[in-house]
């Protein structure tokens, strides 16, 4: 299984995502009200405002807490300016990171994150130093108990660009913009997905053991942990016997 997937399950093993709730709303409150600041508040017109309230409503945000978050990037109530942007760099063994970010305050912001890289015996690179080697794309994962001709006949139908049978799991690819038009026409043929969202998926992978893999692995939920982090990408891959003696 592919990086970005091989962190979900790990991540969902650890118990990580319900201990973190309230990180999680933080970061998509952040993310509902910069793109209601930058496109508006009209859910039409604006497909990463779209995007942000639909995961929000996954995770289970209140309606009340939604609708404060996009009044605060319309300007309708009092918020913080946040700046966004990227930072590049390098893990352990020479994996490529990708992080999102959002902050008021990037000097804070950019000391912090130099420090959880080094500290896990990485380094941050130059703007370009490693997003060529990732792309955007819609990813919706299932379980590879169902059955996988339903599902590459009703993502292809839907608008689809691939599906792959990955062996553990069953990964419908799409563009970014088309990301919830066809989750949404996969969900009404009754299949159920494992997760589904628009990510960057790496096009090479580094495979890592030992020592790399722990500092991967530690480096990748101190960096989801800080609260100016939106999301993380990284190419690294670690087979499951390893996974089994790093989280002990």
């Amino acid at each position: 299984m592919a990086g970005h997937s091989k962190w979900a399950n790990i991540k969902h093993r650890k118990g990580a995502q319900d201990a973190k709730r309230g990180k999680i709303f933080t970061k998509l409150i952040k993310e509902i009200t910069v793109a209601a600041k930058i496109g508006g508040g009209d859910l039409e017109a604006n497909a990463r405002l779209r995007a942000a309230i639909d995961k929000a409503k996954t995770e289970n945000m209140p309606k009340d807490t939604i609708d404060r978050a996009i009044k605060k990037g319309t300007g309708e109530l009092e918020a913080v300016n946040y700046e966004e942007g990227t930072f590049e760099g390098y893990g352990p063994g020479g994996v490529a990171v990708l992080v999102e970010f959002m902050t008021d305050n990037r000097t804070r912001t950019v000391a912090d994150v130099r420090h959880i890289f080094t500290k896990h015996g990485g380094n941050l690179g130059v703007s370009g130093s490693v997003s060529f080697l990732f792309e955007r794309k819609g990813l919706i994962a299932f379980d590879n108990s169902q059955d996988f001709d339903a599902i590459f006949e009703a993502a292809l139908e839907a608008g689809a660009e691939d599906v792959k049978d990955e062996g553990d799991a069953f990964e419908v690819l799409t563009a970014p913009d088309s990301f919830i038009e066809v989750r949404e026409a996969l969900g009404t043929k009754g299949l159920k997905w494992l997760s589904a969202e628009v990510t960057m998926l790496p096009s090479t992978m580094v495979q890592l053991e030992g020592k790399p893999a722990e500092q991967m692995l530690k480096m990748m939920e101190k960096l989801e942990d800080y609260d100016d982090v939106q999301n993380v990408y990284a190419n690294f891959d670690i087979s499951e016997e390893e996974i089994e003696k790093v989280m002990g």
